[in-house]
């Protein structure tokens, strides 16, 4: 090999080198996509089902609630109603927090570490979502006052005690409307990866606006206006759904179907779904599941009792014995 061979050869090596660091350097590996959806619900419903489908709805009475008073049990109750109709009247040593604080409140106050923390609305269906947005996180020690402040002193009753109605009754039908087809999961876009993390932002962003709770609630009249416009969930037995139910509404067995392993993916991600129960409280808990996994979910309230009251199978709201006279702190 002549010296000018040599030299060039000299020359190519290091280039050779060059464009092949450069061509490693410029690949690009595409990031991988999560379905965040998917992984949302593995996490929330782990190896037994998760909270909506084991333990909810989680409630206390308010019989319990003064029980623990009188007793120094160790207890916290959150007020979440306004600041006004708090200091018009409240459980003794509860604390006034608003709904989009709930959760920062929760950890703030390491509240944990309390055998159980109440939460008080005016109705318990507010409560009901609260509730369910912190058991769902983790917090086990959570419960919503069973049918809220109406149940402690007739002076804060008024929610439930005009509620109560037979509107709707002469609507019930008995026939069975079927599930619809299985589709796929809502498309949840957080950017997290993990389950924890994906549930976290989930509820940040549901507690953001000025009032969290305020487009998961739906009145009987909304919901009526425009049946066809509601994907509507009959939350209760087989047995009770045969009763009679809206027209048009599909049944779902509480803490059965709404597994990804049976029937969840049924549920429409491109229109409203509407769940109701007896109370609007347990379809409370489930739409804040089903808001968490990027359904448009919606509760009915006051449930059955708000439309046919007089006949309903099970979990009447009456006065007498629900209404206690237990003492308004001011």
């Amino acid at each position: 090999m002549n010296l000018r061979k040599l030299y060039y050869l000299m020359l190519i090596i290091p280039l050779m080198f060059f464009y092949t660091g450069c061509s490693d350097d410029d690949t690009v590996v595409p990031p991988v996509a999560v379905d965040e959806a998917k992984v949302l619900v593995e996490y929330l419903e782990g190896t037994d089902g998760g909270f909506i489908n084991t333990a909810a709805p989680a409630m206390i009475k308010s019989s319990d609630v003064m029980t623990n008073i009188t007793t120094g049990a160790d207890q916290f109750v959150i007020d979440i109603r306004s600041a006004a109709d708090y200091a018009n009247g409240h459980i003794k040593d509860a604390v006034n927090v608003g709904l989009k604080d709930l959760v920062t409140y929760y950890e703030t106050n390491n509240l944990s570490a309390k055998a159980k923390v109440v939460i008080a609305c005016y109705s318990g269906q507010t409560a009901g979502y609260a509730t369910s947005l912190l058991r769902l996180l983790g917090y086990s020690n959570v419960y919503d006052l069973k049918w809220g402040m109406c149940s402690w002193n007739d002076a804060t009753a008024n929610g439930w005690k005009n509620a109560t109605k037979n509107t709707r009754a002469s609507q019930f039908v008995t026939t069975n409307t079927p599930k619809g087809a299985a589709g796929d999961l809502p498309k949840l876009s957080t950017g997290k990866k993990t389950g924890a993390e994906i549930l976290k932002a989930r509820v940040t962003e549901l507690l953001s606006s000025a009032d969290p709770f305020g487009d998961v609630k739906i009145s009987n009249d909304a919901v009526y206006a425009s049946l066809s416009n509601y994907y509507i969930v009959n939350y209760w037995s087989e047995a009770h759904y045969t009763w009679g139910h809206i027209a048009g509404a599909m049944q779902y067995s509480p803490k059965e179907d709404l597994k990804s392993t049976t029937f969840l993916n049924t549920l429409p991600t491109d229109k409203p779904v509407v769940i109701y129960c007896y109370t609007g409280q347990t379809s409370a808990h489930v739409a804040a599941y089903l808001k968490l996994l990027g359904y448009d979910a919606k509760t009915l309230l006051y449930g059955v009792n708000g439309m046919a009251y007089d006949n309903m199978p099970a979990n009447k709201f009456v006065a007498d014995t629900e209404i206690h006279d237990y003492e308004l702190v001011k």
